[in-house]
């Protein structure tokens, strides 16, 4: 990997547990601009939010960010993330893609940039950061995504080689908790964005078992902190006072 990355945020209005959620009100400012503050903050390589919605483009360009209008009809933010790099970098400058997940007002911008180590290593298309789970409430919780992943002695890097919402793997041992940031090598992202649904991404309801049921390899990082994700009114609730503006 060499050179900068390009980092996006994608980000759109409809939601169905929370609705306007980009747009929610965190202190003073909505949370897509907590999110795309910590992104900047990652320093990782010029940061752009995917928009699909004139709003929430207009909130960024107030805040002095960098918004990219697209298809609200676009299926995934990884669509959003390809189509929003492809507008902003034709000429492919960039050759790392970062997709910040929207929801992650909370997120140390050390994540983002960790998230671009398990491409120092060829045979990794993809990276995503993962930590370790403290909590034994989220074991169980479905809302919280596990991969399947061994780190040898020592190391941060390791092939995680599927993802459930199940607890994974059985037996004694360590479990991860897997965070919404995704690093591709761009080729990897067109790549992945042409393929179709998977039977196992259906199933699961997530889409990173798209790339690893058509072969391609997937580097977990681990670091020490999980973001809270926002997707309920509770966790907006908690983020707000987390960020102390309760």
């Amino acid at each position: 990997m060499s050179g900068p990355a390009l980092i996006v945020i994608p980000s759109r209005l409809k939601a169905t547990r929370l609705p306007d959620k980009p747009l929610a009100m965190i202190g003073p400012e909505p949370m897509i601009l907590h999110v795309w503050r910590r992104a900047v903050a990652a320093k990782a390589g010029p940061v752009i939010v995917a928009c699909g919605d004139a709003e929430i483009a207009d909130a960024v360009r107030k805040a002095g960010g960098e918004a990219v209008m697209t298809d609200p009809a676009l299926p995934s933010g990884s669509d959003r993330v390809y189509a929003a790099a492809e507008s902003f970098d034709p000429a492919g400058r960039y050759q790392v893609i970062v997709n910040v997940q929207g929801d992650l007002p909370t997120l140390d911008p050390a994540i983002v940039a960790a998230s671009l180590k398990p491409l120092e290593r060829v045979e990794f298309d993809i990276g995503t950061p993962v930590a370790l789970i403290g909590k034994p409430e989220e074991l169980n919780d479905t809302a919280v995504v596990k991969p399947a992943v061994t780190f040898a002695p020592g190391e941060k890097i390791a092939a995680a080689l599927y993802f459930s919402r199940n607890l994974i793997p059985s037996g004694d041992g360590p479990h991860y908790h897997h965070i919404g940031v995704y690093s591709f090598r761009r080729a990897a992202l067109k790549k992945f964005v042409s393929l179709k649904p998977t039977g196992l991404e259906l199933r699961e309801r997530l889409e990173q078992l798209r790339a690893i049921e058509h072969g391609m390899c997937i580097g977990a990082v681990l670091v020490d902190t999980i973001p809270l994700g926002v997707d309920t009114p509770a966790d907006l609730d908690r983020a707000r006072c987390l960020l102390g503006f309760a």
